[in-house]
């Protein structure tokens, strides 16, 4: 037993504790990574982006990751606010109108954007009108990559963000002495409901996030059918 432990006899449950929390942000974290990467692939073939991939930075900090997955989301919303442009431009006001109306169906919504995806793209598709339509015409969609974003960089700028990802796979001593390393003892049990604050929002997001990014590449494979 650590002598620390004579002083804070709970530290033993909160080093297990700790070592949970810790697999499950990394679970999330590689799931967001997935995720946007399964994006990215939708919107460069079906949309003609070039964004590229991106990898987690095993070597670095939560935060360097976060922000990595960040960033990477942000070339994604341009891509999309060039296409949202485009459709304004292209399409009549009443049916533009009608691509932010979530009462309107979703293959009506279709059948609107492909009345000139061709001009935007230079091709005309029924795969590409359903991304537009999943990814610029939903309002739903958007509010949860504009939460996962939130959440990362509340996660990045918090005390976590400053743990190193590859400690996550050291072993319960080692994530204990890293966060010892950057809080007083006495702080310990407040960061550690710190960090279980952020990992219930990361992990709401991050699967809306995932569900979201699935049913674009569901409804895309529907439409290729």
């Amino acid at each position: 037993m650590a002598q620390s432990d004579f002083l804070y006899p709970e530290n033993p449950k909160r080093r297990q504790e700790v070592n949970r929390l810790h697999q499950e942000l990394l679970d999330c974290l590689s799931d967001s990574f997935h995720a946007t990467n399964k994006l990215i692939a939708v919107l460069n073939t079906h949309l003609g982006c070039t964004l590229p991939s991106i990898e987690m930075k095993r070597d670095g900090t939560i935060k360097e990751n976060c922000d990595i997955i960040i960033q990477a989301i942000m070339n994604i919303q341009k891509e999309l606010q060039k296409v949202d442009e485009a459709l304004k431009d292209k399409l009549e006001p009443t049916l533009y109108r009608k691509l932010q109306d979530i009462k309107e169906r979703e293959t009506e919504k279709i059948a609107i954007v492909q009345k000139v995806i061709s001009v935007i793209l230079g091709e005309a598709t029924s795969a590409a009108s359903a991304v537009a339509v999943k990814l610029v015409g939903s309002n739903v969609t958007t509010g949860i990559i504009n939460k996962l974003v939130t959440v990362l960089a509340q996660i990045g700028a918090s005390l976590l963000g400053s743990i190193g990802v590859a400690v996550l796979g050291l072993g319960i001593d080692m994530i204990f002495r890293a966060i010892l390393g950057a809080v007083e003892k006495t702080q310990l049990q407040a960061a550690i409901k710190s960090y279980e604050k952020h990992l219930v929002e990361f992990k709401s997001a991050s699967e809306k996030y995932h569900h979201a990014i699935t049913e674009v590449t569901n409804t895309v494979k529907h439409e290729m059918k």
